[in-house]
């Protein structure tokens, strides 16, 4: 097996989350009597918070350089937002960077999706780094809320989700979303954020749901299991 570097901390709910999902995949290769080596770092989600992206930059690159160093043979970054760090910090390591789009465009290529409506933070929805990821290595269009309910979902993801705190309001709200998503010619839904599969069930909604952070996982024991 090899070496995963795990990046966590933006939020520890979703750090906890990919522990447990890698480790629960892997299992049924290799049965609960082992599990996959991993190496993971926790940084403060305050760092996210403050917005200075060069910061953010070189905490990131910093960290990566470590789990390198510490004998990580790839890395995964255990959220969406902080994915924005990924065009500065690849080109300065010299393991792969397991990209969440990546991850989620193979699972629509395998669907035969071509649209897909994009849900998460401020930084995720209105940022480039997955919808140009999966247009230029997919050919798959993304589509998001409105921009007058973009600063809402923000906040149930900051204030709410990234806290372990899941709402009623919340559920609708996304739920909402969703539909106004559809209408606009969504295919399949992106849940772009760490959290947001655990509010949001396949079962509450008919377009496919494509959760990240599941994909993600997928892709880091594949990585795990490679030859």
């Amino acid at each position: 097996m090899k070496t995963l570097g795990m990046i966590g901390g933006t939020s520890w709910h979703s750090t906890v989350e990919y522990y447990r999902l890698i480790n629960q995949i892997a299992a049924k290769k290799i049965g609960e009597h082992a599990n996959p080596p991993m190496i993971i770092h926790s940084i403060n989600i305050e760092l996210m918070r403050e917005q200075n992206k060069e910061k953010i930059n070189a905490t990131y690159l910093e960290t990566s350089l470590k789990l390198q160093e510490a004998g990580a043979l790839a890395i995964v970054i255990c959220a969406n937002t902080p994915h924005m760090v990924y065009d500065y910090v690849q080109p300065k390591i010299d393991i792969p960077i397991l990209h969440i789009a990546d991850a989620t465009g193979k699972e629509a290529q395998k669907l035969g999706l071509k649209t897909l409506g994009l849900l998460g933070n401020r930084p995720t929805m209105t940022g480039d780094f997955i919808p140009k990821v999966l247009n230029a290595n997919y050919h798959i269009e993304t589509i998001i809320p409105q921009a007058d309910d973009i600063p809402q979902a923000h906040h149930y993801v900051s204030a709410e989700l990234t806290q372990g705190i899941f709402s009623d309001a919340a559920k609708e709200f996304f739920l909402e979303q969703i539909r106004l998503l559809e209408a606009k010619g969504a295919e399949g839904i992106i849940l772009g954020c760490t959290e947001l599969p655990l509010l949001i069930k396949q079962a509450e909604v008919e377009l496919p749901i494509l959760a990240t952070t599941d994909l993600h996982a997928q892709m880091a024991v594949d990585f795990i299991f490679q030859e």
